[in-house]
């Protein structure tokens, strides 16, 4: 076997490659590019979707600009993506919802639109709280909860049941791209993309079908299961110089292959700030109930090997300061000036860094609520004439932002746990200072950024380590 691996991340805003040389564990070569796939909603501002023509587009254009002769030698592909998010398409015998096109020695595939629907992502609201007390209480230890992908097929059941008639298959983006890859008739899903779902039994490894199927739910678009790091298929045709034949893994979870990348002992946990946040840690004797879930802010999920990775996942991380980022530039604009937005970053990060910016302004900055908690809205309190200053803000929202976290997976968490120190990871936490003396601030643990930490890394040696 070639000691080449190709990892893929499909993320909510970018594709990353890269080439990891499975004798080093090192990244010989990677590429990034933004997909820029969002697409207006039929829902409203709570719906979210995204144009997986321009993902698999993206996909395409970074595979191409890693190096031909390291391609040549890939032996494995691993691919992860972002997790809960659905989308459908159709396969009929020899019509797929892809084609594959012959050009000299290599094949090159496009997604045939009209087969396809949109990506419903993680971040869909058209299931609110009302919606979801319609729906049967899951055989599992995980709640279901807006955004998950079978939280969003109700909801087109029982709204858009025409859509779903044209379809005959279902899976996250990452299974997709596998079932692209392989030219696969029906896809294969590992259990931690199942479990991302929601009506996925961990214990048993199986949907709740007799549960679903009493709710009227249309289980025959239900993918297969398979473990995380299992091997779904074999390149259907020779891909931007990667042999044909060349085994692919089933689509993993971006956080279960992040946190792979990331750790080095039991004792490390990992603090990922990116679009949302998470804070995550390996437990070895988790056993997950059958019974209802409780709505707890810590969700387990399932890692590999039969571990689960403990998770407090907020949905207010990097979008948070974003959105403050935008509103500033809007309310410069209704002035009548342009400011870049590149520029409010460094001034606010110049700002908020200064020990003067250090106030008692508090700014609980959920505004996009929580999952344990959908209507959670954000607040601001303590206001006096002293602490208005741009710093101070800016201070506040990201200490609000780490209280946040901290709200959901206490410091004593873990240390019951024998965590000793917390590892950071994503571009939200690596470029904000600020956010980084807070979370050793109220952590109290040291925080340090390793090599590791990439969701693509992790996917390359997922199947590297779990795939036989």
């Amino acid at each position: 076997m070639g000691k080449y691996n190709l990892g893929i991340d499909i993320g909510t805003t970018s594709v990353k490659v890269c080439i990891v040389n499975t004798e080093t564990n090192e990244v010989d070569a990677q590429h990034i590019k933004e997909t820029q796939s969002n697409i207006p909603s039929d829902t409203g501002p709570g719906g979210n979707k995204q144009d997986v023509t321009k993902i698999i587009s993206a996909l395409n254009l970074c595979v191409s600009k890693l190096p031909k002769q390291l391609l040549q030698e890939v032996s494995k592909i691993g691919i992860c993506g972002q997790m809960h998010g659905i989308m459908f398409w159709k396969n009929e015998n020899e019509k797929k919802a892809w084609e594959i096109l012959e050009k000299d020695t290599s094949v090159r595939y496009d997604v045939t639109q009209n087969r396809v629907s949109a990506l419903y992502t993680w971040q869909d609201n058209r299931c609110d709280p009302n919606f979801l007390t319609t729906l049967p209480v899951p055989e599992s230890h995980l709640n279901i909860s807006t955004g998950f992908g079978l939280a969003t097929m109700f909801w087109m059941t029982k709204n858009k049941p025409e859509k779903l008639k044209k379809y005959n298959c279902s899976g996250t983006i990452a299974d997709f791209a596998v079932a692209m890859l392989c030219n696969l008739d029906k896809p294969v899903m590992s259990y931690q993309m199942a479990a991302s779902w929601g009506y996925f039994n961990c214990r048993t490894s199986t949907w709740n079908s007799n549960l679903l199927k009493e709710a009227n739910f249309p289980i025959d678009l239900l993918p297969e299961v398979s473990s995380s790091g299992s091997i779904a298929g074999r390149l259907a045709g020779c891909w931007h110089s990667i042999p044909q034949e060349t085994p692919v893994g089933v689509g993993m979870g971006d956080l279960q292959c992040s946190v792979l990348s990331t750790v080095e002992t039991l004792q490390d946990a990992v603090l990922n700030i990116s679009t949302s946040a998470q804070f995550s840690f390996v437990i070895e004797d988790y056993v997950p109930s059958e019974s209802p879930p409780d709505v707890l802010p810590l969700y387990y999920w399932p890692y590999f090997n039969k571990q689960y990775v403990a998770v407090a996942a907020s949905l207010n991380g990097g979008n948070t300061l974003a959105t403050f980022v935008r509103m500033l530039q809007q309310w410069v604009m209704d002035l009548g000036f342009s400011v870049p937005q590149s520029k409010v970053w460094d001034k606010l990060l110049a700002l908020g860094i200064e020990n003067s910016a250090v106030s008692d302004l508090t700014i609980q900055p959920t505004c996009l609520g929580e999952r344990y908690n959908p209507d959670l809205a954000a607040s601001v309190t303590n206001i006096h004439v002293g602490n208005l200053g741009l710093g101070q803000l800016f201070r506040a929202l990201c200490r609000g932002m780490i209280e946040n976290l901290h709200s959901m997976i206490p410091r004593e968490v873990l240390q019951n746990a024998g965590i000793n120190r917390i590892v950071g990871n994503g571009s939200g936490l690596s470029r904000n200072k600020i956010l980084q003396k807070e979370v050793q601030q109220l952590y109290q643990l040291p925080l340090v950024f390793t090599s590791g930490g990439d969701a693509a890394k992790g996917a390359a040696l997922a199947v590297h380590l779990y795939s036989n």
